[in-house]
């Protein structure tokens, strides 16, 4: 039976911006003669540098500051021209499509509406969300579960029949933290995670949907 709400997390989730993501820091530190393992990385992806920060690392690490403002406007120009030809993640359209019309979808995400809400539109996918909470809609991001609370309630369901789906760490803790079942589809970064926190864990969306439908 499926449950009353399914949130999707959505950098590494449903989209793989991620990658693009982490190999332009790769680059930052490289340029400072300096290695950044996915094993550190990691920490911060599904929230943000208050958990864990890059440009503080790599501070750490050469004992000097820089000017992340420029630093961050020149690598965010990398990284949007690196996912311009970027589409969904294998198996994510083919799963909202089964869904839609069987169980209430939103998209729950630590990063700002500008990036998601301009992706979901740019790939099609806005129309089978019926809610899509964001940075700023609650008071902290993930691993909190302040975000997760604030889809339920906008859609008017209890956290006790929702269910998740997340690729990072910090969002199973948030999915958890909220009171819904978390289930997780780690990604090239975060498969060095542990995921044993999670209600299940699937290599793929497409697996994933063969456990909701099995036949």
């Amino acid at each position: 039976m499926l449950p009353e709400a399914i949130f999707f997390d959505f950098d590494g989730t449903l989209v793989d911006t991620e990658w693009t993501i982490y190999q332009a820091w790769v680059r930052t530190f490289e340029r400072y003669q300096q290695e950044l393992p996915i094993e550190i990385y990691v920490q911060c992806i599904g929230s943000d540098f208050q958990t864990w920060s890059p440009q503080t690392h790599l501070e750490e690490l050469t004992g000097r500051e820089f000017d992340w403002q420029a630093m961050d406007a020149e690598r965010q120009i990398e990284i949007e021209s690196g996912l311009r030809e970027q589409g969904p993640i294998e198996g994510a359209l083919e799963l909202l499509q089964t869904l839609s019309g069987q169980t209430r979808l939103a998209v729950v995400s630590s990063s700002s509406h500008r990036w998601v809400d301009g992706w979901l539109a740019r790939l099609g996918m806005a129309s089978f969300f019926e809610n899509v909470t964001c940075r700023g809609d609650a008071p902290r991001i993930k691993p909190a579960p302040d975000l997760y609370l604030a889809s339920a309630t906008a859609l008017d369901v209890s956290p006790a029949n929702c269910s998740v789906v997340e690729d990072s760490l910090n969002g199973v803790r948030s999915a958890k933290s909220a009171g819904m079942r978390a289930y997780a589809i780690p990604n090239k970064i975060t498969k060095v995670s542990d995921f044993s926190e999670a209600d299940a864990v699937f290599e793929t969306l497409s697996l994933f949907q063969n456990a909701l439908f099995p036949e």
